[in-house]
């Protein structure tokens, strides 16, 4: 090397050095990485577990894997491990309608039976809008499903829930005028957005949101057959021990997209230095939703938690938040923005002992608690209601509630059948299901993949007309007696 080249590099390195006093580091506050692996210590070599990633300033700060992606080859779980998000899909299907939206291809406005022709007219139209904010009135499909007869590990796609959902008869209450999460919602928004771009949705999200932003191990699972390496598997427990929960829904834009916990840390960045959309489409995205009074569209009145196309916000002790969970057979999800302290958490996990949204916020605890205010006692601690016993019916009342019971908009026949002293609510493609008595004459309980209540009606004669089932989310379905 020369004198001259070799005294230019000197003099760069010395110039460096003086230049450092001038430019401050902003240093990270220190992670408290005991705390968080204690939080995570029951997941072990031998259990599903989670991936942690954590980001404070737009930089990850941490990163981790705890426990098995699969128990039978021994694969452990690290932040490339891909997993099922469930519902945290729901906000990259809002994102692509608002992509569209911009792109002048469609409006939010717009009458959901201009691109899906199919469906039945419920009277006043339901919009791209309702559909985003979860106020069309639509019914839940996993309970059309369930008490149509299908299987939760079924095979189950896009095409099946459109058919099911083009066969109903009314909606919940008319769009717009009230707030109901229901997963048709995103499904129907994911179908609108494959008619309008003339692609899958699984390319259009590939090639509009994925790869822009480098999330090479993310995809929205539109074929069940395919194969996507580095996947986690997912996991029941029953008699102490683990076993498989088969997963073969290929239906988007509710659920079905897989990702990583790296992956979504690429998709939060957008949020501040956005690469995909612009700042004014990231405002409209993370406005909050209203029903068409102007009134907010509320998941929770008591606890103020207003919904925000696939995110929830909430100011929780003094953060403020904007959450959403996600679960699909026992895969579970947490990602959760926190703008205020810059600072987001992101937890993936294939575990049944894994709950969301409680170990999400046990971690904003942990690196936040200083300036979170405290829990309201009455916060703290809900009162349990006392338990109510059912007496026992007799078998003569029992049996005026035999016999067959169709749904024409489910196209779906259930046998009740009674044996000695107890209730069974039959159908040729599910295992038998034990009802029990409630304390309304007439009411019973019953569990099909979900908990529903079956309350039967009778005619001015006191004869079984129909029965109505309710499932856990509300949703009512009447089946008549054949």
């Amino acid at each position: 090397m020369n004198i001259a080249i070799t005294t230019s590099l000197k003099l760069m390195a010395l110039l460096a050095l003086l230049y450092l006093p001038l430019c401050p580091v902003i240093a990270q506050p220190q992670v408290p990485e005991t705390d968080i692996d204690s939080l995570f210590a029951s997941y072990t070599d031998n259990t599903p577990g989670v991936a942690v990633v954590i980001v404070r300033n737009g930089e990850v700060i941490f990163r981790r894997g705890y426990g098995l992606a699969n128990l039978e080859y021994g694969i452990p779980i690290t932040p490339q491990t891909v997993f099922n998000v469930g519902s945290v899909s729901k906000q990259f299907t809002a994102f692509a309608i608002y992509l569209l939206a911009e792109q002048g291809k469609l409006s939010l406005d717009d009458d959901i039976r201009r691109y899906l022709p199919e469906l039945p007219k419920f009277g006043k139209p339901i919009t791209i809008k309702h559909l985003c904010y979860h106020t069309s009135g639509l019914k839940e499909p996993l309970a059309l499903l369930s008490f149509a007869g299908w299987r939760m590990d079924d095979y189950i796609s896009t095409a099946h829930v459109l058919q099911l959902l083009s066969r109903q008869t009314a909606l919940n209450f008319e769009s717009g005028s009230a707030f109901r999460y229901s997963n048709a919602n995103y499904v129907l928004l994911a179908e609108i957005v494959a008619r309008v771009s003339g692609e899958s949705f699984a390319d259009f999200t590939r090639k509009n949101i994925f790869e822009p932003l480098g999330m090479q191990q993310s995809q929205f699972y539109d074929d069940n057959e395919r194969l996507i390496k580095n996947r986690a598997y997912s996991y029941d427990f029953e008699d102490g021990k683990f076993k498989k929960e088969k997963l073969n829904a290929a239906y988007v834009g509710s659920t079905a997209l897989y990702t990583t916990a790296e992956d979504l840390a690429k998709w939060n960045a957008n949020f501040q230095k956005p690469k995909i959309g612009n700042p004014a489409l990231l405002q409209k995205f993370n406005a909050l939703a209203t029903l068409d009074d102007g009134t907010p569209a509320l998941l929770s009145k008591d606890m103020n938690i207003q919904h925000a196309k696939g995110q929830f916000y909430r100011n929780y002790r003094g953060i403020e938040t904007y959450i959403h969970t996600g679960g699909d057979a026992f895969f579970r999800s947490f990602f959760g923005r926190f703008p205020q302290e810059d600072l987001s958490i992101i937890v993936l996990s294939n575990s049944p002992h894994f709950v969301a949204f409680p170990m999400g916020m046990k971690l904003l605890e942990i690196l936040v608690a200083d300036k979170m205010l405290p829990l309201h006692e009455e916060a703290a601690t809900i009162p349990t209601p006392p338990a109510t016993k059912s007496e026992a019916v007799a078998e003569t009342d029992l049996a005026q509630y035999q016999g067959h019971f169709y749904s024409t908009e489910l196209n779906s026949t259930f046998e009740v059948q009674l044996k000695g002293a107890q209730l069974w609510l039959r159908h040729f493609r599910l295992e038998e299901i034990p009802l029990e008595p409630l304390p309304e004459k007439g009411s019973f309980s019953g569990r099909n993949y979900y908990p529903f209540s079956l309350h039967f009606r009778q005619n001015e004669q006191g004869q079984v007309q129909e029965m109505e089932v309710q499932d856990f989310r509300g949703e009512k379905l009447i089946f008549e007696k054949h």
